[in-house]
Order: structure tokens, then C-alpha cells, then sequence
């Protein structure tokens, strides 16, 4: 599998407690090559899973690939998130929106559907999901 990983599936992947561990292990299975993902989103995972040191094992063996830099893409992001305003994005939706676009053929692995299901790629492409089956 290729993909973008966002902070619910790696908060998920970590925390053997969490309501979406078991979905988290099977789509990590799936895995052919590291998740691309952002800063913002290691930085978010760190902080629910508080632990640092997980997140950066998570990159060290190769489940997430840090693939972004905000700098390279400010006018983009400042774009996104006017766009979304009414949302209240975070850092990283915006960085992944972005990367989103970059890599048209990946797919978001997330378990924020509200969010996810609204945002879009360049004009009014849908952002292609992996999520949690609904219940």
C-alpha cells in the first residue's frame, strides 16, 4: 500500500487501547513502503501518544516517511486554510490536503472522516480515503 498517514491512524497503530487499534494493525500489514506523511502530524502523534520516542521508532522503522516542507508550500497552505476557514484546520489536514496533491494516486489513511470527507484537491477533487469501517 501507498499512502499518506494522518494522526488518527498513527495514534491508532500505537496505543493498544484505542478504539481503532485492530483496523490500525491490518492496514500496517498492507504496508509495502513507509507511509508519507508531515512534521505536523509526527508532532500531533507524539503529543496523544506521549511519547516522542515512539513516534520517531515509527520513522526509524519505517511505517512514516516525513515527505513535507511547510516552507516549500506557504502560499498553497495559506490558500487551504482560508478555504477551510469555517472548519478551523489544523496544520497538518492543511499539510496533508497538500500532499494530497502532490501525490494524487495516494490515498489518506484517517479515521477524521468530518474533516476528510469535506476537504478537496485543487478545486473540487475528493481526497481519496482509507478509514475505519463504519459501525
Amino acid at each position: 500500500m501507498r499512502a499518506i498517514a494522518d494522526t488518527g491512524f498513527l495514534v491508532a497503530f500505537g496505543n493498544r487501547r484505542d478504539h481503532h487499534h485492530a483496523w490500525a494493525l491490518e492496514i500496517a500489514e498492507r504496508i509495502t513502503e513507509p507511509l508519507l506523511t508531515c512534521e505536523a502530524v509526527l508532532a500531533e502523534t507524539a503529543f496523544h501518544l506521549a511519547s516522542a520516542s515512539l513516534v520517531l521508532e515509527f520513522v526509524r522503522e519505517g511505517l512514516v516517511r516525513p515527505a513535507f516542507v511547510v516552507g516549500e508550500h506557504l502560499a498553497r497552505l495559506t490558500d487551504l486554510a482560508a478555504r477551510y476557514s469555517d472548519r478551523r484546520p489544523d496544520l497538518a489536514d492543511l499539510c496533508l490536503i497538500r500532499l494530497s496533491e502532490l501525490h494524487p494516486k495516494y490515498p489518506v489513511v484517517t479515521t477524521d472522516l468530518s474533516d476528510f470527507r469535506v476537504y478537496r484537491r485543487g478545486r473540487r477533487e475528493a481526497i481519496p480515503l482509507v478509514h475505519p469501517p463504519s459501525r
